[in-house]
């Protein structure tokens, strides 16, 4: 679908055309646009509330700096939208997120106003400043580096890290941009989004803040002696911004604000006069979620990324179907862990800013002191949980598989170097379909499996998911001094009827689904399901087994079939380099077997978005293409 555009939108097809437009003109822009995202995610899907709520600063950054040559880096990318709408990315921006159309992050490889790749939260202070640095060593002292990042985003490390580097580079032309809305996914948690609500309702620092920024439009047409001005003003108002124990201040950098996100006049005035005050500086905007379409406004998760629905009631549009479907894996996790807390009073759960996307916020509500956000901090989250460990507790540590990657460090030192039996539940392992490859859990295997004292094991559907987390969390497995990977997919998995009293399974014990005679298929987590269907109609006599462990590989039941078949075929929704597949060609070579063995997975390249099935499919592990892979294997004929 390609939306209806309104009469200033359709002039705009660069930041160049919006230009053309008299400052007069910008809020009826703002509108046009606005309407313009709903119109399309309406019916399209993607990330909402984010982008609506930076309508406004997306026009007055695009009205006010030189980009392409200005470099313009959003954090995380979910508030995007606009900014791909404007820049040239209007007329197809209904393929967003679809298989072969534009990411629904920016990407350097997809236009030069894309200064830089996200998806992750937080990069952007430290590749603005890197960017402001690297300028600044070529001589360029006219180019501009703006970070636009969320006060969740800013929770995380990373973000203080830039902070505190930014501070030091004092003729580095930066601009960070906190587009403050109180929210990531959920909303914000901790101590610093405590500080933002007393900056944004402390009547004293506001009226000197007033004062500064009327003075700052008044002497606006004065150029360059701007500075001049501001540093005589600076000096007056310091103290008083030290006294309110300014955080941003304290790491030399340069506070302007907080100003309203949605004045746009206002904001194309103040980043006027930000352009002329040099070195690393700050703006503090405060924006609403959601702004300019009520649902979203009220209930800011839910809109975070609705889905598709009715741009006029509201009405999420849900599937209707005739018969019970399967739970989402995460929400199976969500309840599972409940069920186990009721029975174990150690068990205690963790997950860094993502309650609702990895269902931890069903415990959270259930018992609100046995679970615990901590905010965009995967690094912290692991740590915590160690630490948490060490004095007997049982933690489940929920991230996301592509997120995990940021704490890596703190699963080999503060975890499995001390032997202790943190329970990792990694939620979007394999394709995470729309999100693409920013998102893609691809690596877990890989980079877990290779950690002493580290287990690796995947449920292949619900009922497994349940028997394994409730092997995890016995005393038998927690006195072992090893941690548990477990991975499950994003999305629904296959039991309708899940909900399947607990069974023990055994540490490193895979299952033989079906025996057969002429080949064997050796498949990891819940893409087995894809192999059972490939087999269903094969004329073949075709052995399948679910390994359920990586690490530690089943050697007995790995014996069974190296003794047994020449022709092996092994299947995971992970990447080939270091899978289990790999694995399972190391007990091959170790144990002297020599069967044929081809390995299907993700292969060595960025994958790019689309749905699971498209991308199994590109890859050649979905039913389809694993049936031709055993076709391939048996229509060889060996001399």
């Amino acid at each position: 679908m390609i939306a209806n555009q309104g009469e200033l939108l359709k002039q705009v097809n660069s930041p160049e055309d919006l230009k053309k437009l008299s400052p007069e003109q910008l809020p009826q822009f703002c509108q046009e646009l606005r309407q313009f995202i709903i119109d399309l995610v309406s019916v399209n899907g993607g990330h909402f509330g984010a982008s609506l709520g930076v309508v406004e600063l997306t026009t007055a950054l695009h009205y006010v700096f030189n980009t392409p040559y200005d470099q313009l880096i959003w954090d995380v990318g979910h508030q995007a939208y606009g900014h791909k709408i404007i820049t040239g990315r209007k007329d197809v921006f209904y393929t967003n997120r679809m298989y072969g159309g534009i990411s629904g992050f920016p990407k350097i490889k997809e236009s030069e106003y894309d200064a830089f790749g996200v998806g992750h939260s937080s990069t952007s202070i430290s590749a603005a400043l890197g960017m402001a640095m690297g300028s600044r060593h070529k001589g360029i002292k006219d180019k501009h580096h703006i970070a636009v990042i969320g006060d969740g985003a800013l929770t995380a490390g990373l973000a203080f890290e830039g902070m505190n580097h930014a501070g030091m580079e004092k003729d580095a032309n930066l601009l960070i941009i906190l587009n403050d809305n109180c929210m990531a996914i959920d909303p914000n948690v901790g101590a610093l989004k405590e500080y933002l609500t007393d900056i944004t309702t402390s009547k004293t620092y506001n009226k000197v803040k007033d004062e500064v920024w009327n003075l700052l439009g008044k002497f606006s047409s004065f150029g360059k002696s701007t500075r001049e001005i501001v540093a005589k003003v600076e000096n007056a108002i310091k103290g008083t911004l030290l006294s309110q124990s300014n955080i941003f201040e304290a790491l030399n950098l340069r506070y302007f604000g907080p100003i309203d996100g949605h004045d746009i006049d206002h904001l194309v005035s103040v980043l006027n006069d930000l352009k002329d005050i040099p070195g690393p500086k700050i703006l503090h905007c405060i924006t609403v979620k959601g702004k300019g379409y009520k649902p979203a406004e009220q209930d800011q998760t839910k809109w975070h990324a609705p889905g598709l629905f009715d741009k006029v009631t509201g009405e999420i549009k849900k599937k209707v179907y005739t018969v019970p479907m399967p739970p989402k894996f995460q929400d199976v996790f969500g309840h599972t862990i409940v069920e186990l807390a009721e029975q174990n009073p150690k068990i205690v759960g963790i997950t860094p800013a993502m309650p609702s996307g990895s269902s931890l916020n069903i415990m959270m509500k259930a018992m609100p002191d046995r679970a615990f956000d901590v905010g965009i901090a995967e690094q912290h989250a692991v740590t915590l949980s160690a630490g948490m460990a060490t004095q007997g507790l049982t933690v489940f540590c929920n991230i996301y598989s592509s997120f995990m990657q940021r704490a890596y460090d703190q699963v080999i030192h503060d975890v499995c170097i001390q032997q202790l039996p943190v329970i990792f539940c990694l939620d979007r392992a394999g394709f995470a379909g729309a999100d693409g490859p920013t998102h893609h859990g691809a690596y877990d295997i890989a980079y877990m499996r290779c950690i002493p004292n580290m287990v690796v094991a995947s449920p292949m559907n619900e009922e497994e998911l349940r028997n394994l987390m409730f092997l995890a969390q016995s005393d038998e497995f927690q006195s072992g001094h090893q941690a548990i990977t477990l991975r499950y997919p994003r999305g629904e998995g296959v039991m309708p009827d899940w909900k399947k009293p607990f069974s023990a399974i055994q540490v490193g014990k895979g299952r033989k689904l079906k025996d057969g005679e002429d080949i064997a298929i050796l498949s990891f987590g819940p893409i087995g399901n894809e192999a059972s269907k490939a087999i269903q109609n094969s004329p073949y006599s075709i052995a399948h087994y679910d390994m359920r462990f990586a690490k530690p590989l089943d050697e007995e039941l790995l014996h069974e079939v190296f003794q047994k078949f020449d022709r092996v075929i092994t299947v995971e929704d992970g990447c080939l380099m270091g899978g289990i597949g790999s694995a399972i060609l190391e007990f091959m070579v170790e144990h002297g077997y020599s069967a044929k063995v081809r390995r299907l997975g993700i292969p060595d390249r960025t994958v790019e978005h689309g749905e699971q099935y498209q991308l199994w499919a590109e890859c050649g592990f979905d039913a389809a293409g694993i049936e031709q892979t055993v076709a391939e294997m048996l229509s060889v004929v060996t001399v």
